[in-house]
């Protein structure tokens, strides 16, 4: 018991000793820095033809296929290409998941095809397809209440629509009806579900994702059906005729995989050891080039380290860019990043991590001990020209930083305008086109700033260990 409380003793010691003693204010010469710099990057900013060569490259990067390998590769190459001081990688294993075929039709009242798609994980239906009545819920909370028996043998279908926010929160509002449905479908004895696609888009693309399932609990197939095709068998539903679908799936579950965090460092001067941390991560899905998810992100955060070292004068501390493998199916690689480095984490001064497009960064929120608010309040003077203000203290970082957030590590969110960002994430229409070269540029000035400051900063802005 000893032996594995020594990690959170540790932690808790340092977590003290950071908590008590404010950070010293930025320097004037290194605000003027990090201005300088933002000015730069829209001069010569590497980011787009980041993504632009990973999207041509290597494309679509699903966790697990020859395409994630490529993807690790590519990665290592272009660390070195760009001139990155370290470059390695570590291990992320998982078991893997096959999308096979896909078809669906709706067979009658009135004969219509259906675009359709699996969610990540499912099961396949037989090999001829499988058949059913559907039986329709506006949101999941609906189908859990549900009497016993009354979607026995069916098709659920839940047809909530996800609404549009410039910060994206009807995502949260509308997903488990995609990562909870089969459970709480087959609780209720049916055969199948499908869901209306999890995005604001009305394009005949049905958007993937991921989904569960539960232990004791039979699995059921699961599908996303385009928004048009919502609507339409939301059309057909209401003329009270019995709608009867018929749908093929051929997914699959793989073998064990490991594929691998790539890691690339700028080396800090006068404090090598500490590390200011940006993130991105590598998979995307299959069905588009994944350029906005998160090929974006990747180029963000790669360009922003390699614009702080063309700059010619190196940063007191370490910035350490991480590509995730395996964000899509489960975070995986955040979190095999959080429990082999836990021990030092202490000493990763910050995390910030590019995972939302690359809409217009407008908002930076922060999760500082209290003394380490005015330095917030400094790197702002240097990120409000650039069409950013101050949020909250009370940032939880990006999806692959969650689990180092949660072992104490400071995060911040540098918040995209994500307005159109489900139009298109999970789908085939995830290609370059939707990338904005101006706005990229945007996102590459204040994570560059922002990092700058950060890796010169004298002293901490807190670590947040839970209690144990």
């Amino acid at each position: 018991m000893l032996i594995r409380l020594l990690p959170t003793l540790a932690a808790l010691i340092i977590s003290t000793a950071l908590m008590a003693e404010a950070p010293k204010p930025l320097t004037d010469a290194d605000l003027a820095t990090a201005a300088e710099l933002a000015k730069l990057v829209s001069e010569n900013n590497p980011a787009y033809e980041i993504v632009e060569s990973l999207t041509t490259e290597v494309g679509p990067r699903m966790a697990g296929t020859e395409q994630d390998a490529l993807g690790v590769k590519w990665a290592i190459a272009k660390f070195n290409e760009l001139g990155f001081d370290k470059v390695w990688t570590e291990p992320v294993t998982f078991l893997t998941w096959k999308r096979g075929e896909e078809h669906a039709v709706i067979t009658s009242p009135y004969k219509q095809n259906i675009m359709i798609t699996a969610l990540g994980r499912s099961v396949a239906t037989a090999p001829e397809g499988m058949s059913g009545e559907i039986v329709q819920f506006d949101t999941l909370d609906d189908l859990i209440k549900a009497e016993a028996g009354m979607v026995n043998g069916k098709i659920v279908f839940i047809s909530k629509k996800m609404p549009r926010y410039k910060d994206g929160h009807g995502y949260g509002q509308t997903v488990t009806a995609r990562s909870k449905g089969a459970i709480e479908a087959a609780k209720k004895g049916a055969k199948a579900i499908i869901i209306r696609s999890v995005g604001t888009d009305s394009d005949r693309l049905p958007h993937t994702g991921n989904m569960n399932y539960e232990d004791g609990v039979e699995k059921i197939p699961g599908a996303a059906i385009s928004n048009p095709d919502a609507d339409l068998l939301m059309n057909m539903l209401k003329r009270g005729k019995p709608v009867q679908f018929h749908m093929t799936l051929t997914a699959q579950k793989g073998e064990d995989y490991t594929s691998q965090n790539v890691i690339g460092e700028i080396t800090g001067t006068d404090y090598p050891d500490e590390v200011i941390l940006l993130g991105a991560h590598l998979d995307s899905w299959d069905l588009g080039t994944g350029a906005i998810d998160d090929g974006a992100g990747v180029g963000i955060v790669m360009a922003a380290a390699e614009r702080i070292k063309a700059l010619g004068k190196r940063p007191k501390r370490t910035i350490r860019v991480v590509l995730f493998a395996n964000e899509e199916q489960g975070l995986y690689g955040g979190k095999a990043y959080a429990n082999r480095h836990r021990a030092v984490l202490p000493t990763h001064i910050v995390g910030a991590e590019s995972d939302f497009g690359a809409g217009v960064i407008y908002k930076m929120s922060t999760k500082f001990k209290p003394s380490a608010i005015p330095v917030a309040e400094q790197i702002m003077t240097v990120l409000a020209p650039l069409g950013v203000e101050y949020g909250a203290n009370n940032a939880r970082g990006g999806p692959d930083l969650i689990q180092s957030r949660m072992y104490g590590m400071a995060v911040v969110n540098l918040y995209q305008d994500g307005t159109d960002y489900f139009d298109y994430h999970h789908t085939a229409n995830d290609t370059l086109d939707k990338i904005d070269p101006e706005s990229l540029t945007q996102n590459v000035a204040v994570y560059t700033a922002f990092t700058y400051l950060m890796a010169q900063l004298e002293g901490d802005v807190g670590f947040f260990p839970p209690a144990e």
